[in-house]
């Protein structure tokens, strides 16, 4: 169900509240992604690697920016917690789109082209219920801008500067990492988040980077990523959210997909394939440890955490190979389980 009426963030608790909704919105995307991405076969899908490597790592970079708008508020961003793995398929947090575990071909696309939906002309805030991320973030925009108004920046913005996460360099993505101090670096921060996803806000396919794959041409948000792929062709100037892709072709090959079951099962108990699937769990669930305390004073845990990624696709790759069509299903482990 969605709520048409105009949202109202009017207290700053309520803006942390809808902060740690953001993170959980962006941790959200992240299973999807990476399973479409582990499944591609990187030498025969070079095109489509391209494309879901540099939204997840974006996608990151968005966790990170929204985690530095909840610790510039006075929040504390939370991840390592049951509530940020429900079984697949889910909700997206506080919103009705579906998210599915599922490899790499027509099915993924059209989720992910659901997922970064521009918002329509003209739509409206929404900050629960929300029919597009965008609407979601406009929200949030309209409760920072309207509580700096009624009680002033200072009283805002109120956490430890030494909380923020800064200068990190992320692949695959021409996006910058920066400090959320103000009210101008917040609203930075939001349009960064929101023009990666959904192309600019002057109704045009490009997100205002330079592609960092392809260094001639200008970068498009994730939602005009996804038209490329399914389309089978590249934006080039001049063409618009109506006209398209029109420019040179994009290939891709469905043969060059892991053979995963879409929407995977636990593995029985005893086999391989469930070892693998509980050992891919706890180095994920590591991962969200070491996010956490990244965003919570010790942003050198940043970089250990994007190394244990590699180890995590890896795993993830290990298990697509195993007879039997097997995949991550990304369960919460306990913390004192992942030994």
């Amino acid at each position: 169900m969605t709520h048409e009426r105009s949202a109202r963030i009017d207290t700053l608790a309520g803006l942390r509240d809808h902060l740690q909704w953001a993170v959980e919105l962006e941790h959200a995307t992240l299973p999807p992604y990476l399973t479409a991405l582990y499944s591609l076969d990187a030498d025969r899908n070079a095109a489509a690697v391209e494309v879901v490597s540099s939204v997840f790592v974006e996608e990151m970079l968005h966790l990170a920016l929204v985690a530095n708008l909840l610790n510039a508020v006075g929040g504390r961003p939370r991840l390592d917690r049951p509530e940020m793995l429900p079984p697949h398929p889910r909700r997206l947090p506080h919103g009705d789109l579906e998210l599915s575990l599922v490899p790499f071909g027509p099915e993924a696309l059209e989720m992910f082209l659901r997922l970064e939906r521009p918002a329509p002309p003209g739509a409206a805030p929404q900050d629960d219920g929300y029919q597009t991320i965008g609407q979601f973030y406009a929200a949030i925009e309209q409760g920072l801008r309207e509580l700096c108004d009624r009680l002033g920046e200072p009283a805002v913005f109120t956490g430890d500067p030494a909380r923020q996460v800064r200068g990190a360099r992320f692949r695959h993505t021409a996006g910058e990492l920066f400090a959320v101090e103000d009210l101008e670096s917040a609203l930075g921060a939001l349009a960064e988040i929101v023009e990666q996803g959904e192309g600019n806000d002057r109704g045009e396919v490009w997100d205002g980077d330079r592609d960092v794959f392809h260094p001639g041409r200008d970068e498009v948000g994730h939602y005009y990523r996804f038209q490329e792929l399914k389309a089978g062709r590249r934006f080039r100037p001049g063409d618009t959210p109506r006209s398209g892709p029109t420019g040179e072709r994009v290939a891709v090959d469905p043969e060059g997909v892991a053979a995963m079951a879409p929407h995977p099962r636990r593995a029985a108990e005893g086999t391989e394939a469930r070892a693998a699937q509980e050992e891919f769990d706890r180095t994920y669930c590591g991962i969200l440890r070491l996010l956490e305390q990244a965003f919570d004073g010790r942003p050198g845990q940043l970089r250990a955490a994007t190394g244990e990624m590699f180890r995590l696709k890896a795993q993830a790759q290990s298990l697509m190979r195993l007879p039997g069509g097997h995949g991550p299903t990304f369960r919460y482990v306990p913390s004192e389980s992942r030994t």
